[in-house]
């Protein structure tokens, strides 16, 4: 409508009497619009409708600064200790479980197996948790189990380091401190991951509703890049403490950190949740959602005239983690969430079974960890560009680039294995998997944010508890593959199913993108750019 008020009437009549090559732009310009219109809706049908602005670009700018950096930043301290506490206790749990057996991985692995086996199992129920109980509830219900969990945790490191000797004078005694050491750290892990879904699934969102979309798209690039800057210090700083001072001396700085950091992040959680008004009515919403009476009593009159197999099915489908499945698989971001599961069954990271491989091929122990931290660095880059590129090409687009990228780079670690050199083998397995870090958190923060966008409200936590679930799943296979292929020569084994597992995860994304868009790739666009490439000589000769 706007095209044809700017353009007079005597111009469309007379288009016929342009010069031949000047009629040729034109048509070639109406084509160019054509697609750029056909780009639009591609990308409008990526994301949900959001809230109508006013014409004036000064509305825009208003509602972004009525979000308070201040109260931002309170989240971003509060998240940031929070996340300490996991990613300290996350690296030192390996070396103490190493230390109390040596010259055996068997307690690491049994913890590692645990952490994964109850958050696939507790994942779902844990979601449908965050969903009922109010935000203060689950706020109080996380900070305290977290940070008490990892301070029972660390004080009972310290007494078995105390006495050294328990192991082969009292057992029974020596086993159960290593259990409830086991316990009180999958607790921790397990409010850990409360916490993740009320912030990054509901916190996050209610905060950006209202606001332009790069404002979610900022909010999540930035928890991200919090969370990878924790994991990649805290080892750090946890490491210095370990080699200068004692593993003893670690165990007690994680106690009294988590004594110290608790009363903090309440204090910083709470005065944005006070000072965000959208969070207090989000809450009261969930408040009386929980009050109101459940729609379809299993437990009425129509109950007691169905057949007792019925009553079974009934019962079944009401349990915690069936119903929060059952809600899952509905959503329009299955494809995208299964995807991103896969790539958590893997062992081309730098973790205990690729960490060891390495230095059995022989690659000094400082090369490692500098491969380590570049890993981690270009982990933090992809929060930068993500942003970028998500403004640009749609949030759908993005995770399409981001999780082929990965899929190139792990190339670069399947060749390695049929090249004959043992230490340049070993380099393009830690050149291929550090590359892939920017297209994983990418594809990370894709994910995410669709199915912030797109999972309704009364789902979202429920949908992040499964999500993590299936993750955790995935990982715990990765564990048994390790146990079942255990050889150090065998890893290639090992390297190829990771890369079956990227493959499939990339190919479910891009069925998914495909059933969005219609199409994956422009083809029309290339031809229509080598043809103006081609005639572009021509053209350039009959204007001169």
């Amino acid at each position: 409508m706007a095209t044809a008020d700017l353009e007079p009437p005597l111009v469309i009549n007379n288009q016929n009497q342009l010069p031949p090559l000047q009629q040729h732009h034109q048509e070639e310009g109406e084509e160019e619009e054509e697609e750029e219109v056909e780009e639009e809706k591609d990308v409008d049908e990526t994301c949900p409708p959001l809230p109508s602005s006013s014409p004036s670009s000064s509305s825009s700018f208003s509602t972004s600064s009525s979000l308070d950096t201040s109260l931002l930043r309170n989240l971003y301290i509060a998240q940031f200790l929070a996340r300490w506490d996991a990613r300290m206790w996350e690296f030192c749990v390996g070396l103490y479980m190493i230390n109390l057996w040596p010259r055996s991985l068997v307690l690491a692995a049994v913890y590692g197996a645990v952490e994964s086996a109850s958050t696939a199992l507790f994942g779902p129920t844990i979601g449908e948790w965050v969903q009922r109980l109010t935000y203060v509830q689950v706020l109080r219900l996380w900070l305290v189990a977290q940070n008490l969990s990892f301070m029972v945790a660390g004080g009972t490191v310290v007494a078995l380091f105390l006495f050294p000797t328990l192991k082969s004078t009292n057992f029974t005694a020596f086993i159960s401190l290593v259990a409830l050491a086991n316990a009180s750290g999958v607790v921790g892990s397990l409010s850990t991951l409360a916490g993740t879904i009320l912030i990054e699934r509901e916190w996050v969102v209610v905060i950006s509703e209202g606001h332009p979309p790069d404002v979610l798209t900022e909010t999540n690039s930035t928890i991200r890049r919090i969370d990878l800057t924790c994991k990649l210090l805290a080892p750090v700083v946890s490491g210095f403490i370990i080699s200068f001072v004692s593993l003893k001396a670690s165990a007690i700085t994680l106690s009294c950190w988590n004594i110290a950091a608790v009363g903090l992040e309440y204090l910083f959680f709470m005065s944005v949740y006070k000072g965000i008004p959208a969070l207090g009515e989000s809450n009261n919403k969930k408040r009386d959602s929980r009050l109101s009476p459940p729609r379809g009593d299993p437990h009425g009159a129509g109950f007691e005239s169905k057949e007792w197999r019925a009553k079974v099915c009934e019962w079944f489908y009401s349990l915690n983690f069936i119903s929060s499945w059952r809600v899952y698989l509905k959503q329009s971001t299955l494809l995208p969430g299964v995807a991103l599961a896969l790539l958590f069954f893997t062992v081309l990271i730098f973790g205990t079974l690729m960490t060891a491989t390495l230095e059995w091929e022989g690659i000094p122990a400082y090369l490692i960890g500098i491969g380590r931290g570049v890993s981690a660095i270009i982990g933090i880059s992809a929060t930068s560009v993500y942003p970028i590129m998500q403004s640009r090409l749609s949030t759908l687009r993005t995770g399409l680039w981001s999780v082929w990228y990965q899929w190139a780079c792990l190339v670069v670690c399947v060749g390695g294995i049929w090249v004959h050199s043992q230490k340049l083998s070993a380099y393009m397995l830690m050149a291929g998997v550090a590359t892939s870090r920017l297209g994983l958190w990418m594809f990370d923060l894709s994910v995410v944010q669709q199915m912030q966008d797109r999972v309704a409200e009364s789902d979202r936590c429920i949908v992040g508890g499964v999500q993590n679930s299936l993750q955790s799943a995935l990982d715990l296979l990765g564990y048994v593959m390790g146990i079942i292929i255990s050889g150090p020569k065998d890893f290639w084994k090992l390297s190829l199913i990771s890369f079956a597992a990227v493959t499939m995860a990339a190919l479910l994304y891009s069925i998914h993108t495909y059933r969005v868009r219609k199409h994956l790739i422009h083809f029309e666009k290339l031809i229509m750019l080598a043809r103006r490439q081609k005639r572009s000589p021509g053209t350039a000769s009959s204007t001169a």
